[in-house]
Formats: C-alpha cells, sequence, structure tokens
C-alpha cells in the first residue's frame, strides 16, 4: 500500500536511507533536518514496514524565461530483501499523479550510477543535463565575502544564476542547507550534474514554450506510456497551443494542423523542451528548438 510518511513510518524511513545509500550520520541530519518533509514522502508499506519510499523536493526551475515549480526526485530506494517486486514503478507512478495534482509540469532527478539512466528510461525520464566541465562559484568563498550575513552570499549566489535558463534556482532555504552539507566535506569542488527529466503536463509546457518563441509553429504528435493525458495531438503556432486528444492527422479538420507535423515520445519531448543539444537533431526538430545548456547543481549530492 502506497501512503505518504508520519511520525510513525519516519523513522523508517531514515532507517532505509541509511542501509540502501550509507550515508554518513552528519550528512543524513543535515539532510532530514533541511529537505525531508513527510508530506513530500511516498512510502510502500507491506504489514506495516516500510519496504520502499521516495521523497519529492521542491525547486524552482527557470523554463523558457519563466521560474516554474518542479519536483526532484530523492532517496527513491527500496530495502534489498523487497527488490524486484514492482514497488519502486508503482511509487513514481504515483509521484506523477501527484505532481500532476500539485500543478507540477516537470520532474527531476540525479541518477548516482551510470546504469540508472537506463532504469528511470523506463519511466519516461531522459537525460537532459551534462556533468560540468567549469567549476561552479565556491560556497566557501561566497561565505568568506560576506562573513556573518547569508543572506547576502545567497543574494550573490541567486544572481549568478537567476538569469540562466533551464536551470535550477535556490532559495535562501535551499542555500542554507547547501552551505551546512558542503562544510561537511570541506567545500569540495562542484560542477553542474547529470541529470534526467521527466515531463508531467506537455500540454503546459508546450503552451510556455509557445509564448516565449511566438514565432514557431508546428504540431507534434506525443506518445506517453504512463501519464495518459499527454498522449495527443499539440498544434503550436501564434504564440499557443490547441490539444487535440485525436493522436492523428488525419483526425483533425483541414486547416487546423500546423505544419510540420512531427511525432515523438515524452522523453524525446523533455530533450527538445528543454534544449538538449537539439543542434544534434534532424531537420526540424533542430531548427524548431533552440538549443539551451540546462544546469543541475548543488542538490545535496
Amino acid at each position: 500500500m502506497i501512503r505518504f510518511a508520519d511520525e510513525i513510518t519516519r523513522p523508517q524511513v531514515r532507517r532505509m536511507w541509511k542501509t540502501v545509500f550509507g550515508d554518513p550520520d552528519d550528512y543524513m541530519e543535515t539532510y532530514f533536518r533541511h529537505k525531508y518533509h513527510d508530506e513530500n514522502t511516498l512510502v510502500y508499506v507491506e504489514e506495516g514496514k516500510v519496504v520502499a519510499s521516495l521523497q519529492m523536493l521542491s525547486y524552482g526551475f527557470t523554463f523558457c524565461g519563466t521560474e516554474i515549480p518542479i519536483i526532484y526526485l530523492s532517496g527513491v530506494s527500496t530495502l534489498p530483501q523487497y527488490r524486484r517486486k514492482g514497488y519502486v514503478r508503482q511509487l513514481l507512478v504515483r509521484s506523477f499523479e501527484e505532481a500532476a495534482h500539485r500543478d507540477v509540469k516537470l520532474m527531476l532527478l540525479v541518477p548516482q550510477e551510470e546504469w540508472l539512466l537506463k532504469f528511470y528510461d523506463r519511466y519516461g525520464f531522459a537525460q537532459t543535463f551534462d556533468t560540468g566541465e567549469e567549476e561552479l562559484p565556491s560556497l566557501k568563498a561566497l561565505i568568506e565575502k560576506h562573513p556573518g550575513d547569508l543572506l547576502a552570499a545567497s543574494k550573490e549566489f541567486d544572481d549568478f544564476f537567476r538569469q540562466n535558463d533551464m536551470t535550477i534556482q535556490k532559495s535562501f532555504d535551499d542555500f542554507h542547507a547547501m552551505i551546512e552539507e558542503a562544510a561537511l566535506f570541506n567545500f569540495p569542488e562542484k560542477r553542474s550534474l547529470i541529470g534526467m527529466a521527466r515531463v508531467i503536463d506537455a500540454e503546459r509546457l508546450l503552451s510556455l514554450f509557445a509564448a516565449r518563441y511566438g514565432g514557431k509553429s508546428f504540431s507534434i504528435t506525443v506518445h506517453d506510456e504512463l501519464v495518459e493525458s499527454n498522449n495527443a495531438l499539440f498544434t503550436v503556432a501564434d504564440g499557443k497551443v490547441d490539444k487535440r486528444f485525436p493522436r492523428n492527422e488525419s483526425d483533425v479538420p483541414d486547416g487546423q494542423v500546423a505544419q510540420p507535423v512531427l511525432t515523438t515520445n515524452i522523453r524525446e519531448l523533455a530533450e527538445l523542451l528543454l534544449g538538449y543539444h537539439t543542434s544534434e537533431k534532424k531537420y526540424p526538430l533542430n531548427t524548431l528548438f533552440p538549443e539551451k545548456q540546462p544546469q543541475m547543481h548543488f542538490m545535496l549530492e
């Protein structure tokens, strides 16, 4: 049975984290104090025991010049003896439903190991963030520049990333947690992280894209194995989006489908909308979707 965590299951979630990930206690103390919330934690309970869980952390994300709320998946785990029973799949599908209920259009995650790229691909996630080549601003240098004024340090950090499109944005509370976590490990050098994205609401994201790029005109059929509402024919024209549940051009009256007509799956749609290596796509995708440099960083990794 899937439900949200509470004061009874919370300690079990923490013990599972320790069992599965083996993180140091001081790191776990920082993480669970700053980021953990029962209402954002889904647990799978079998015979009164939490056997799998995940956490849905809230962040802002700049998408096509507009900051939108996103969910960042963290702590996706199953106790070793309960694996290969489909519990994580059920938790992920439930998290997609919860994201839609919360009006969240996009979900992100950082795969901790390379094999997880293929694992999450099964659930509609696509790699849309690359490992950075350049060192990110030093958190230690920031707090040394603003001694005793964490708010000023946070503002300078925010100013550095705020204007970047397709980028995770951080609140002051997020920054506070980042400083505590970095201090535990003597402020290591940081670079942007490899990451994945999952489109939850194709219509809303395409609407933001259309509003940003008012001159774009095309129709695109989307296939999504797990989120039925994304299975539709979307026409982008004049800065707006028209959604039709008939998924074939022939099902729509003449003149109501913009050319060109494209077909894609939910994974490639994430790549296209986030501008991930779109210049390497075939024509006309490489002309319709501007290439960006999506960034994900300082995720308490």
